[in-house]
């Protein structure tokens, strides 16, 4: 599906969906615990519905009223076909680690980014404590994992490749026959989607021992509870996002005192200048002259594109660092996002691990100073007033659901954009183009 975004006037009030990274672990949580848990509000979209679909395929029972699902957990068992993952990395990962628990052979499987997306560490790491596993890449699924007791003892494994990789092994240590210690070998990053891993265990009864280069975790059963659903702050940024492009929008159902690394984007747009009004779950942002910012996005990488969006649009030259694992999301966003940019005409240098971006606005006040005479002009004078780009420029999606939404802010704010591959974002935001309708984006879908 082709998706153009015209220069829109937009304001209004969005509710976000919630979390997918809170529902897959209540999941997995859920399916681990003997009986009856309820998850309250879970994200329905294709990354959550591939991993109810592979707990379901594997004996788990998943029953959905009204806005919860009902998992009764406990029930694993073997299942005689492949376990398709789709593209969701969280759910191959995760069950890589809880396929080493049940007896019988596993083979999972995903999509084609996944199939890209790095796996090794997490074997090896399952490997060290008994599990029994191996990829048919060289260091990518599919992945084949032959089930049964988990020894225990001490693992390791690097702590910036992937923080999923530490979720999963601390999801099954419990059922080891030892108490399980994990230590890393570099430092961690993403730290924040951790510490949600370490809360939801705490809510199923599991509490891990960590000084945050090391993580032991009893043996320990797992305990059936309700465990409810906060709204998604990654989602939540591309309405923040363009509510500080814009005359103002009011997003609900997101918690400021949530864990989520991704909520830092409130810093972020405070920094750069925008205005940002918080009252209970709903946070506000309104157009200001926007500045550049200079940001380490280690702890929330998945805000890189919709930084790097605000960036092109700001005064000034903004500098992304801690982007490296960037390159090994649905895509390589580094590379992506310097792509799509630099079709619209805007400066972009790429490093291995930085990004630096110079906003069109820089441009627009050059040239009115050039054209005028002037030595100093207020960024305030340029506010919101950024020259559209030529129109129809064609935005490669890259099947990337976060390049798809943060061009998509950049269409409604500035005009020009056609975005290709734009129904990707059913992976975490199904909703996502008709809900920037609503709030006055002048969006045109074309199958």
């Amino acid at each position: 599906m082709q998706v153009t975004i015209r220069k829109s006037d937009t304001r209004g009030q969005v509710q976000v969906p919630s979390s997918k990274s809170l529902t897959i672990r209540g999941l997995m949580c859920a399916a681990l615990s003997k009986g009856e848990s309820e998850i309250v509000n879970p994200l329905v979209s294709e990354d959550s519905e591939a991993a109810a679909a592979v707990l379901g395929q594997m004996g788990i029972k998943i029953r959905r009223e009204d806005e919860s699902w009902y998992v009764t957990g406990g029930t694993f068992r073997a299942s005689a076909d492949d376990l398709y993952c789709g593209e969701s990395a969280t759910t191959l990962r995760f069950m890589t680690a809880i396929c080493s628990l049940i007896p019988g052979e596993h083979r999972l499987v995903g999509g084609p980014s996944l199939t890209r997306r790095p796996v090794k560490s997490l074997i090896t790491a399952l490997k060290m404590i008994g599990g029994k596993g191996s990829m048919e890449g060289k260091t990518t699924p599919p992945v084949t994992i032959t089930g049964g007791p988990l020894k225990g003892g001490e693992t390791e494994l690097p702590g910036n490749i992937s923080s999923q990789f530490i979720s999963a092994l601390l999801l099954v240590a419990p059922f080891a026959e030892e108490e399980v210690s994990i230590r890393l070998t570099t430092p961690m990053t993403s730290k924040p989607y951790v510490l949600m891993t370490l809360r939801c265990l705490r809510q199923f009864g599991i509490n891990v021992r960590t000084s945050w280069d090391k993580f032991v975790v009893p043996r320990k059963r797992y305990r059936p509870t309700r465990f409810e659903v906060e709204g998604d702050w990654s989602s939540a940024s591309y309405f923040l996002a363009l509510g500080a492009l814009s005359e103002g929008i009011q997003v609900d159902n997101i918690r400021t005192g949530s864990l989520q690394g991704d909520r830092v984007i409130l810093d972020f747009l405070r920094s750069m200048g925008a205005k940002v009004m918080v009252s209970g779950s709903s946070v506000t942002v309104s157009r200001n002259a926007l500045r550049a910012i200079n940001a380490d996005l280690s702890d929330c990488i998945d805000l890189l594109p919709t930084m790097a969006v605000l960036a092109a649009l700001a005064d000034g030259t903004s500098v992304f660092t801690g982007i490296e694992r960037a390159r090994i999301k649905e895509s390589n966003r580094v590379a992506a996002v310097r792509e799509g940019l630099q079709q619209l005409n805007i400066p972009v240098t790429e490093d291995k691990d930085r990004l630096t971006i110079t906003g069109l606005l820089t441009e627009d006040k050059e040239k009115k100073e050039d054209e005028d005479g002037y030595e100093e002009v207020a960024a305030e004078e340029f506010a919101g007033q950024v020259t559209p780009v030529q129109e129809n420029i064609v935005i490669d999606s890259h099947e990337d659901h976060r390049i798809a939404m943060a061009f998509g802010v950049f269409g409604a704010a500035n005009g020009g954009v056609m975005i290709d591959g734009a129904e990707c974002v059913a992976k975490t935001f199904p909703g996502f183009w008709e809900m920037l309708r609503s709030v006055g984006a002048e969006v045109e879908m074309n199958e």
